[in-house]
């Protein structure tokens, strides 16, 4: 019984939380703190119409996305594909991503989904901001979620909304060119 209740006071906690993550990986590759960009649509068959280009990205128990930035064309069919690595329980920690309009305030839309744990922290009063999401993943879980990139060319942000990611840095941008 201590166990829950310690979980559930981390996890109440957890949107006030700062944690300055610093990482590195060892391989050569950028930390996952570090700028990754996905490589952006072929000209050929893939990018034929109708193609869907599947974007895989990694949520690690550092609450970061191993892509930050995901070039796309307008009105390109995009599939995110987001496996969650770790070993903490998912109660505790699992990601998700949530593409957001332009213009929207990504702090008062993470601060109002806190306590929204029925939703995957995404908040009732703001859900039409939200252009594609995918629920939450644990530890070894993958989720997906596959839509049209905007027709409005800028810089769009993605976000995970479980309490606490967004402030450790767990966000990027679906830049729409």
């Amino acid at each position: 019984m201590k166990l829950y209740r310690l979980v559930t006071l981390a996890i109440a906690a957890a949107p006030l939380i700062y944690v300055p993550v610093t990482a590195q990986t060892g391989t050569g590759k950028p930390a996952a703190g570090g700028t990754q960009t996905a490589k952006p649509a072929p000209a050929g068959a893939a990018a034929a119409k109708g193609a869907v280009r599947t974007i895989d990205i990694v949520g690690t128990d550092q609450m970061k996305y191993d892509l930050t930035e995901i070039p796309a064309k307008r009105g390109e069919q995009l599939r995110i594909r987001l496996t969650s690595k770790g070993t903490m329980p998912k109660i505790a920690m699992a990601h998700n991503w949530v593409l957001l309009k332009l213009g929207t305030s990504q702090v008062k839309f993470i601060t109002a989904g806190a306590q929204s744990r029925q939703t995957d922290f995404i908040p009732e009063e703001m859900k039409g901001q939200v252009i594609a999401k995918t629920a939450l993943a644990g530890a070894g879980e993958t989720v997906e979620v596959t839509f049209k990139a905007p027709g409005a060319a800028g810089k769009y942000p993605y976000v995970c909304t479980f309490p606490g990611h967004f402030q450790a840095g767990m966000r990027g941008t679906l830049n729409v060119n």
